[in-house]
């Protein structure tokens, strides 16, 4: 028992370690949309029920939910992808701003936003709809919108997390949000970035990228193998034939057959095996669409769109059996450090450059319950892997917080708490927004004092924030156990610094604060002093910028009369708001012709 609290422990330690991490998501954006009805008789116009609409939920999907995943989970997500400009494009925008990811994706104008619409009865699937289609390209425009939106909110995150190179997630679901241009820009940029995870239908497409984890489905997988023409070999384990018809066929990919090798199943045996009856017939649920396989019960084999496996290696093969053995060819063909062939609800088969296979398992649930399960892995997986954890830790983390969000039907969502208790660890966490009123941050402090945590309490106007800041902001944190940032409403800082201030209003001023990971809370004051807040909330520990000693801080007597301690931070040399004002003010009177070009622009709220 004392070694499974450790090892619990040791998997916490990582899901600490994340928090904040820098993470970019780019890709095939959706609208997951789910209608619960009711149904209590058929139609007289054709075997069909009559459904009575009860309730109806939208969430994000696809590259979206990676990147509220990705946020849940405790990282800093910014998600960059073309999005209609159309009621689930603003429906889109509202559940990353709920989920506290940095929305920057592209608007685009007669292009819709792709939907999936999942009609339920008694919590049965009995339909889905699907709108978006490869066919809906970006034109050129939308492509040099897309690639400044990239490079923007690349810098931004760098700057945001103190100069730290992001990490890079890719999703490409073949939707059209990544043409051949993007993917080169991804590619050609690939050293901006830290840590690259990829998640693709088609990994052929992205050669060149090396990317440090891929997280193909078996069906993805058998794919890559049959278009590379699976003459790689692996060193060792179970030796499976390979074989491929000359060419993809016009109506999707190769078509390959999988058996035991020449010599290893004597012919007799394999007939005999074939013409059993008492077989299981197929399970799982094949859906072209999205290129699942369904796999016969027994292991021997497996169909989908454009491909067929078949092991004819006896009883016990299956395809994690399968996956395992050719992990060496799949690294090599897609470049990858880690690859992670995921296998629904059976689980997944990893495998690293050390050439050691992790099998990882997971509960079988109603497929309704594992919608968006496979993003709560990439999540994981990647955040683990930037945060520098073992391969086997980076596995174990992405499977449980796959596994313990398919508890009901829904668009999976894994969150740091969960995943936290999962591991029997206290969350640390008390339940609060980030954002808050005077009154719940009286309840805060007064949990976290009951609790014996110290409480650093600062102020100021953040009206432009700049990489002072931020150090400013990470140093005053590691003074104590909560960080509360008191930020002067719009009125105050007018009557603090002028008429044409703040250049940023408070929600936005706000919003960026909360969204850093070293401030656990923010709360806005009308007063020109902070006096009333320092009293109610009696930090331990008072921090001021600048470099002057803390005797002529205002607020130190107060403070001090209170029982804390006060603390002056240096900024950043050359770093303020003032200054990066007066170059925006000096760069607009550049008497050298420029032209403002509105496509350029995206969509930049911050939650």
């Amino acid at each position: 028992m004392a070694g499974a609290a450790a090892e619990q422990r040791r998997l916490a330690t990582v899901v600490e370690s994340w928090l904040g991490r820098p993470v970019l998501i780019v890709g095939d954006a959706m609208l997951d949309e789910w209608r619960f009805a009711d149904s209590d008789r058929l139609c007289r116009e054709a075997p069909a029920p009559v459904l009575t609409l009860r309730r109806r939920i939208s969430a994000a999907g696809g590259a979206a939910n990676t990147a509220v995943n990705v946020a849940a989970l405790g990282g800093r997500a910014v998600l960059v992808a073309p999005v209609g400009a159309d009621v689930a494009g603003d429906e889109l925008h509202d559940c990353l701003d709920r989920a506290g990811v940095w929305d920057r994706t592209v608007n685009q104008p007669g292009r819709p936003t792709p939907v999936k619409r999942r009609m339920l009865a008694g919590n049965q699937i009995l339909l889905r709809e699907d709108s978006g289609d490869p066919e809906d390209a970006l034109d050129h425009d939308g492509v040099a919108r897309l690639l400044t939106a990239l490079s923007c909110a690349t810098e931004e995150l760098k700057a945001a997390a103190g100069g730290q190179a992001p990490t890079l997630v890719v999703c490409d679901y073949g939707l059209g949000a990544l043409p051949a241009p993007v993917r080169a820009w991804l590619v050609e940029n690939r050293q901006r970035y830290a840590t690259v995870a990829l998640d693709a239908h088609d990994l052929a497409d992205w050669r060149g990228l090396a990317p440090t984890v891929v997280t193909p489905s078996f069906a993805e997988a058998t794919r890559l193998l049959a278009r590379a023409g699976g003459t790689t070999r692996p060193a060792g384990g179970t030796e499976l034939h390979l074989e491929h018809p000359d060419g993809d066929p016009a109506d999707g990919p190769s078509e390959m057959t999988v058996g035991a090798a020449p010599g290893a199943v004597h012919a007799d045996d394999v007939t005999a095996e074939l013409a059993r009856t008492d077989r299981p017939g197929p399970v799982g649920e094949p859906t072209p669409g999205e290129g699942r396989v369904a796999l016969t019960g027994d292991g021997l084999s497996v169909t989908g769109t454009g491909v067929t496996v078949n092991t004819r290696a006896g009883e016990g093969v299956d395809r994690a059996v399968l996956a395992q053995s050719r992990l060496a060819e799949l690294r090599a063909h897609t470049g990858a450090d880690v690859v992670a062939v995921t296998l629904d609800t059976e689980g997944a088969v990893v495998g690293g450059a050390d050439g050691e296979p992790r099998r990882s398992h997971s509960t079988p649930v109603p497929a309704s319950h594992a919608v968006g399960a496979g993003d709560a892995y990439l999540a994981a997986m990647t955040l683990a892997l930037a945060a520098d954890a073992p391969l086997p830790t980076a596995a174990q983390l992405a499977q449980l917080a796959a596994t313990i969000t398919v508890s009901d039907t829904g668009t999976c969502v894994c969150r740091r708490d969960d995943l936290l208790a999962a591991l029997d660890q206290p969350t640390g966490t008390t339940g609060h927004p980030a954002l808050v009123g005077g009154v719940e941050l009286d309840a805060i402090v007064a949990e976290y004092r009951e609790a014996g945590r110290s409480v650093v309490f600062t102020n100021g106007c953040f009206d432009v924030l700049h990489r002072g800041h931020v150090r400013y902001l990470e140093q005053a944190r590691a003074l104590g156990d909560l960080l509360i940032v008191a930020v002067n409403s719009d009125g105050s800082v007018r009557r603090l610094k002028g008429p044409d201030r703040p250049v940023n209003p408070v929600e936005d001023r706000g919003a960026l604060l909360a969204a850093l990971a070293c401030v656990d809370h923010v709360v806005v004051f009308e007063e020109d002093s902070p006096a009333a807040l320092i009293e109610a909330v009696r930090p331990d520990v008072y921090v001021k910028g600048g470099d002057y000693p803390p005797e002529l801080v205002p607020e130190a007597p107060l403070v001090r009369r209170l029982g804390g301690q006060v603390r002056t931070l240096g900024y950043v040399p050359d770093r303020s708001t003032s200054a990066i004002i007066e170059r925006i003010r000096s760069h607009s009177q550049d008497p050298s012709p420029h032209v403002d070009d509105p496509s350029l622009s995206t969509r930049t709220q911050a939650s």
